[in-house]
Formats: structure tokens, sequence, C-alpha cells
């Protein structure tokens, strides 16, 4: 069987017109990749296919001079053009391959074709299914029965499938006995294709190191050097794979009945669910928390309270921006300038950050009543640290908690004593997995607002600690606060606030400023950064000196960008009066979903704080409506649910046009309400329920 390898390719790319004719090395980048494919042992002839545009003449001129062949055909049609040139050539079976990616590795190729006659397949692709890639984008190959290209071009209809060559063939139509081929190992990772400048640099770069030693260098040889050098892998991973066949999808839409795409984020979402257990690091932006098989799950930038997903939308967060990290915007550009100068000057060292020294002097000296501060990365270790901290202080082991303080064992031992322990402060029917039985007993929960659970602990457990949230879902009823301090004071107990969550939203500090009660304890998180990892223990210094009778220490506690960046937040805080800010927006953001529930007959109620806002419909569909809103509000370009965390970005030329668009959704809630079925309006699963906590 006579194989042929047609490489298209033409001069008038939109994103980046004449790429094919720039120079890699010492020759334009097409002919760079030609001579790559040239050395395959299973091809017996290659062939450039370009358009008749006069624009291509260029690309014709230089492809031949080099002593490749060239076909020239229809422009938009390239499927027809892929057909002429077969049956030009009396092929049998046609490798597709695209000029810009110019490290074709031949080796993969002949893999693929020995592949393709061993199977006996109609069609066998290396980049067929997105979920099962096996190399860099940039290694992409296509097998076929040239045969089938007559037939294809006689039946397939569609834009992508006439522009893009082979959709076709993976289509149930065409009934083809089809493939996708795993190079092994699997390392699909890295984005080595040309479709912008940037991708031009890291591939040149890729070439200038590895051409020397080894002309032949593949896939292995690219992504060993791009694992060593993470900086310029780093450059084009945000770009969009397959652009320009993603707008041609588009273009189908509108040809053709309407068809619901998954967008790229998810699925590099149900990938991930491959790889990572749950599919990512955190329960709170898990999809299935927001818009099951429909929420873009991955973003390539963020800026403001705006981000971009995989696919390239622009989206509005009147969401929960960051979890809550964000409280000046997404990159804002103070912040970021002071990090990326951190980072010029070197991030770690042997020697300590002096940024550490600063940041305590800064914290303590907004809590009068702290003497000393240490730090870590998470919300979940300074919790876990200030626990280790008030045990070695006092003696004891016992803790009452009140609230989400994390996901470490000295937490989730609450439901060792009492399965349902954690059921208001976390999640119902949480099973402790993992954690030691002989935890048990060792932390005792209370609800807010209900001093006489404490004292009734207090009275049968020598307490070592109390943790707690200052503020939940309601406000601190009038002599809570105050008799939980007295209570340890009397009785010589670690009042611990932790402040991870409401640090910083209504006071410039924690927010038991507001209410003039002083902890032993407190910590901070979240807010602290805007968006960089960095968590704060504050306390007395009679307490805070037991951290030295103990061991707590950690490596990547002492490095500088959480430091710096929390320096720099602090300042724009204060210059600005960012809690003053938040918080009446979140104010008037609450008073707004109310008129417009008022207003369409709905009842809900309100909660959180003013600057983490949130409302919740008191009917038995609550969560359906919560994933209606979710759903529609996406259409519309919003990134939206029942809650809001507010940011300085949320400035009233982003909120007023939110609110026109929710109404229409709150619209629809009333209609269902009156009766009509809200599963006719769902286009995919309800979401699932979220935490029980301070949001």
């Amino acid at each position: 069987m006579r194989i042929v390898a047609i490489v298209q390719a033409r001069t008038s790319s939109s994103r980046f017109p004449g790429k094919v004719l720039v120079p890699l090395t010492d020759k334009p980048m097409i002919i760079y990749q030609l001579e790559r494919i040239k050395r395959c042992m299973r091809i017996d002839e290659i062939i450039l296919a370009t358009s008749t545009n006069a624009d291509d003449d260029i690309l014709d001129c230089t492809v031949r001079a080099a002593g490749f062949p060239v076909f020239r055909g229809s422009l938009s049609d390239v499927l027809e053009r892929f057909r002429a040139c077969a049956a030009d050539e009396h092929a049998g079976a046609i490798v597709r391959l695209t000029g810009d990616c110019p490290l074709t590795d031949p080796n993969l190729i002949d893999e693929l074709v020995y592949a393709f006659h061993e199977g006996n397949w109609d069609y066998l692709s290396n980049c067929a299914l997105e979920d099962k890639l096996s190399v860099p984008d940039g290694f992409d190959a296509e097998v076929f029965r040239a045969d089938l290209l007559e037939r294809a071009a006689r039946e397939a209809k569609l834009p992508s499938e006439r522009e893009h060559v082979t959709p076709w063939f993976r289509s149930e139509s065409a009934g083809l006995r089809w493939g996708h081929f795993q190079h092994q190992p699997i390392r699909s990772y890295y984005r080595v294709t040309v479709d912008d400048p940037v991708d031009l640099e890291v591939v040149r770069a890729i070439v200038t190191a590895l051409e020397p030693q080894d002309p032949d260098f593949g896939v292995d040889a690219v992504v060993t050097y791009l694992d060593q050098h993470p900086e310029i892998a780093a450059c084009n991973l945000s770009t969009v794979r397959n652009e320009g066949y993603l707008k041609s999808l588009e273009e189908d839409k509108a040809q053709a009945a309407p068809v619901v795409r998954m967008g790229e984020g998810q699925k590099l979402w149900r990938r991930a669910k491959r790889v990572i257990p749950g599919g990512n690091m955190l329960l709170s932006k898990q999809a299935e928390m927001f818009l099951p098989e429909q929420w873009p799950a991955y973003f390539s930038r963020a800026k403001g309270c705006r981000v971009w997903d995989l696919d390239g939308r622009e989206l509005i967060d009147m969401s929960i921006m960051g979890i809550g990290t964000n409280l000046l915007g997404y990159g804002h550009p103070e912040v970021d300038a002071a990090v990326a100068a951190t980072v010029d000057a070197g991030n770690m060292s042997t020697l300590n950050c002096p940024e550490e020294v600063w940041l305590a002097e800064r914290l303590v000296a907004m809590h009068p009543w702290a003497e000393m501060a240490r730090f870590a990365r998470s919300g979940g270790e300074a919790n876990a640290i200030a626990i280790r901290i008030a045990r070695a202080a006092t003696g004891r082991d016992t803790v009452a908690i009140c609230g989400y303080h994390g996901w470490h064992d000295w937490y989730l031992a609450t439901n060792l004593h009492n399965d349902s322990g954690l059921e208001e402060h976390l999640l119902p029917g949480l099973e402790p997995n993992g954690v030691p039985r002989a935890l048990a007993g060792t932390v005792r929960p209370f609800s807010f607002n209900r001093l006489d659970q404490l004292e009734s602990i207090a009275a049968s457990h020598q307490l070592a600690a109390v943790k707690m949230e200052v503020q939940r879902s309601e406000p601190p009823e009038q002599g809570f606060l105050e008799g939980v301090r007295e209570l340890c004071s009397r009785l010589g107990i670690v009042l611990i606030f932790d402040e991870c969550t409401s640090g910083f939203r209504e006071t410039f500090g924690g927010l038991h400023l507001k209410y003039g009660v002083e902890p032993d304890m407190a910590m901070f998180g979240k807010a602290l950064g805007n968006g960089y990892a960095i968590t704060a223990i504050i306390g007395r210094r009679a307490v805070m000196e037991a951290a030295q009778s103990t061991f707590i220490s950690s490596t990547f506690w002492t490095e500088r960008i959480g430091p710096t960046a929390a320096l720099k937040t602090l300042e724009v805080m204060e210059r600005e009066h960012s809690w003053e800010v938040i918080t009446a927006t979140g104010l008037q953001l609450r008073k707004s979903w109310q008129d417009l529930a008022d207003c369409h007959g709905l009842v809900i109620s309100n909660n959180g704080l003013p600057a983490l806002t949130g409302f919740a419909f008191q009917s038995p569909k609550a969560l359906e409506y919560k994933t209606l809103i979710t759903q529609e509000m996406l259409k519309r370009g919003y990134l939206a649910s029942t809650s809001c965390y507010v940011s300085l970005a949320h400035t009233p030329d982003m909120i007023n046009p939110y609110l026109e668009q929710i109404d229409d959704v709150f619209s629809l809630i009333a209609e269902c309400e009156a009766g009509r079925p809200v599963d006719e309006l769902m286009e995919g699963p309800v979401c699932h329920g979220g935490f029980k906590r301070l949001n």
C-alpha cells in the first residue's frame, strides 16, 4: 500500500499570518518540518497541500525549491483539497499532518502507521480523543484509507468537516472502524505547536537546545527538556488547544440543528478525575458544586473580576472570587508588581526573608492584644499550628470547636466521637476515614450562639482551647462572645478565633475588633495575600512562646512571595479602606436580590457577612433553582450562583448589568414556583450541596 503524507499549510493564518515561513534555525519552519518527516521509514511520499490563492505562491515556490512536491487546491474546503491530492498520487493510505507542528517526530508517525496496518483500521489517530491524549500538542498525526476521502467529500457537510478534513471519519454517520492510539509513556501536558509568536519562541528554544546535540531528537527529548525548563514550558500552556477547530464548530451550530458542545474546561475536568482523586485539590472548586457537566472548571487568565476560560470566553465573576482570596480583585497591579520584583530578586535562599519580620510587626501593631506571629501558607495549616501551640501551652488535649477549621486530623476527629459532630460546621455524613481512632473524644463541637453548650463541655472536660469563628451565617448574639471570653479566662483555656475567612472583610484586621472581644490567638488567610498563599497566626506572647516547646517547622513557610504579597495587600487595603467599600457593595447587592425576589413573589433568606453575601430560596427546589441560576447566568457570560464574595473590582458597572440578567432568571424561577416543571429548564444534573460554614 502506497503511504502518502500530506502536510496542509497556508500563509493566511488569522492568528499568525505567514507563520510557516518564519525562520526556525537556518530555514523556514515548514522546510524544517518536511525534512523531519522525510526521516520516516513507513512513508513513500511527502506532499505539501496548500491553496490556489496568490498569497500562497511564495509558499509553493519555497517548498518546491527545497525539493518537495506541492499540490494546490481549495483554500476553505480542505477536505476536497486532500481528496484531489490523494487521487492525484494514487495513494493507498494518507498520513495527515499540519504545518504548524514543526517538531513532528518521524518515529511517532512510523509507530502510528504500523498500528494502523496491524489493526486493520479505517482511521487511526493520536489526537482524536481529548481525554486520551498521550503526546504533547504538536505531535499530532492521523492515518486513514485514502479511498475514504471520496466518500467523505460527498457526505461531509458541516464547516468543521470540510475545513479540518477528518471529523467526518469519526462521526456516527460514517460508520467507520476508527481508533485512538496512545503512545507510551503518556505525557500530553506540554504544547509545542505554533499558533502564535509565543508558541514560536517556545519551539525555537527547544530546537536551539536540542538540535546541536541530536538533529533527530524526538518527543522524549522534548518532554525531558521542558521538564527541566518549566519557565519555557509555562509560556504557552494557557493557549486554547485547537482554537481553529472550535471556531469551526461554532459555524456548525449556525448551519446544523443546535448541538451542545462540551467545553475545553469540562474535557479537562474529565481527564483530571482520571489522574487526580476528586479531580482537584479543593472541594469548593469541584465543577459538580456549581454546574455538573457544564461548568468551565478551568481558567486561562483572570483580571479584576473577569475570568477567561479555556475556550477563550470572558466571564464576569459574580461568584466566590477565588474562594474569597482576591478581595482587591484578580491580578491587582500593585500586588503583582511587588511579587514580580520579589521573584526577580529571588524567592528562596539559605537565609531568611526580611518580609516575614515586617509582616509580623505589621499584624501585631494592628491588634494591640497580640505580641507575636507565625506564618504558614494555607488555612488548614494555620489552624493546625494554633491547636498545637494551644495544647503545648496548656498541657491539655481536648478542644471545643464551633465552625469550619480545615481538613487535618485534629478537626475531623470530631466525627470519631459522633458521626454527625461536624454536620452543622462542615458537611453532613462526612466519614473520618484515615483519622486515628485514638483521637476520638479529643474534639467537642458546640453550636454558634449556644454558650450553654460550651459551658456544659467545659464542665466535663479540661479544655486546651476553644476554637471558633467570630461570626457565622448570623451575627453573635449580645453577650455570646463576651461569655466565651469570660469562660476561657476563668478556666485557663486558650481562646482562638479562626478569621481565615472573616478577617479584613468588615474591619482592617480581625472581625473581633468590631465586637471588642480579644482572643488569645487568631488566624488570618484568604484575603491576606490577594491570591498569593499566606496565612498568619497571631497571639499573646505567653501562649505563642509554647511553639518553642514543640516542633512546628516547614520549608516553604519561609518562601518570600507570600509575605511580600501580604505587605502590599495590607498597604492597598488601608489606603482604599477596602473593608468599607466591599461591605457597602455587599449590602447593596443583598438589598437588590431581596428587591428582585419581592418583585417576583419569591421567598429568599440572606446569609453571611455583607462582603461574603449569599441568599437561599425558601423552597423544596432550592438546589434546583441554584443550579438553574448558574446555568442561565453562564450563558449570559457570568460565573454566578447564590453567593457573591465581593471585591474592589465589583464596581457598579459590573453589578448593574448582572442584576438585569439575573432578574430574567428570577422570573423563570417564579414560573417554576407557579407550576412550571423546573426539569424542563435544566440542561444537566443538579449541583451538589456545599459547606455549612461562614459563607
